[in-house]
């Protein structure tokens, strides 16, 4: 069934080639455009099943060969082991054909806007917050990606009630949406003087960053003001009536400046929502999975005197705690990926 797929997948990348081939077609840029966004799209599934026609014609030789030899010859058993060899090395390529042909999250290319707010705890859980914030910001430049803040709301003493930044560069979000959820952290905190280990949360939502184009919000369903902005004359806050979703921003010196990063910021709130209903509609089942960004889950947890770092979801657990809130995170960001692949695979097997 796989290979059936992709052979079809195969003569339409060859019809995609001849199609932008032809001088009829050339003469239209924006079409030849589009056919070779979509030669590029599926170009990755067509490498791999070429390769795994040329690995199937070796294996059919390799078995025709050993039904030609005599059981106990030295070539027999030669050709035996190519023959387990080859069948071993196709079983992998067909996997990874079924990788390949999982449905791509439209958002996986998007830069994300991240929000870390403070849980329970009070100021231990602000200050980890600023944690998460820092740990994110390392791991970004460790990958060349660029961060942003757009609001925050410090407490004075290096943590954040709550701070909401953009992490631009191709595949910010794919590479980040496993974070969303209840992050926990068991430490003693420096005012404690008992030594008692405190329990503090900060939650943290993942959301792609959404053009224009992805959401469109009518001049009429968005409104200045809301709650009071008890901040600098530029401070902006909006609410959007449809949902009474209420974005503020006083970052930058401008108001029109802190208007286009609210208006950014509901964007990706807006389009986050959309696409969870989209997601609930085609698999309740997914529901509570790994990556399904609910904030209620506890995903992670964070303790100090153990130096560990434990994600619930996939059992994984690191003693390098200074090391992963230092931005180490690609261990288990890969982890995490493999984990849905499997899990959404499997779906696919039992429909």
């Amino acid at each position: 069934m796989v290979i059936e797929k992709v052979a079809a997948i195969d003569r339409r990348y060859e019809e995609l080639n001849e199609l932008m081939a032809d001088p009829a077609v050339a003469t239209d840029p924006g079409r030849v455009a589009e056919l070779a966004r979509e030669a590029s799209e599926i170009e990755p599934i067509v490498d791999e099943y070429r390769a795994w026609l040329a690995a199937q014609g070796e294996l059919d030789g390799a078995q025709q060969m050993l039904a030609e030899l005599p059981g106990e010859d030295e070539l027999a058993e030669m050709a035996r082991a190519e023959v387990e060899r080859l069948t071993a090395e196709q079983a992998e390529r067909e996997e990874r054909l079924r990788v390949l042909l999982l449905p791509k999250d439209p958002a996986d290319d998007k830069n994300v806007i991240v929000e870390v707010r403070a849980g329970t705890g009070g100021d231990e859980a602000a200050l980890f917050a600023g944690d998460l914030f820092r740990m994110y910001a390392r791991w970004a430049e460790r990958h060349g990606l660029k961060t942003d803040i757009m609001s925050q709301s410090e407490t004075g003493i290096g943590g954040f009630k709550e701070v909401i930044f953009q992490v631009k560069g191709r595949g910010a979000y794919s590479r980040l949406k496993f974070e969303s959820g209840v992050h926990r952290v068991q430490r003693v905190p420096v005012t404690e003087a008992q030594g008692r280990i405190h329990t503090s949360t900060a939650t943290v939502a993942v959301l792609p960053e959404a053009d224009e184009v992805d959401v469109q919000i009518a001049p009429g369903d968005v409104r200045p003001g809301g709650q009071s902005v008890n901040t600098t004359d530029s401070a902006i806050r909006v609410t959007h009536l449809p949902t009474g979703l209420v974005v503020s921003c006083q970052d930058e010196k401008s108001q029109l400046q802190n208007r286009a990063k609210a208006m950014a910021i509901l964007r990706a709130r807006l389009y986050q929502i959309e696409q969870e209903r989209l997601a609930n509609e085609r698999s309740e089942a997914r529901r509570g999975q790994v990556g399904s960004g609910e904030r209620s889950e506890k995903i992670r947890t964070y303790n100090f005197p153990q130096n560990r770092v434990t994600d619930h979801r996939i059992g994984k657990t690191t003693y390098n705690l200074v090391g992963f809130l230092d931005g180490d995170l690609d261990d288990f960001i890969e982890e995490l990926a493999t984990t849905d692949q499997t899990e959404r695979l499997q779906a696919i097997g039992e429909d």
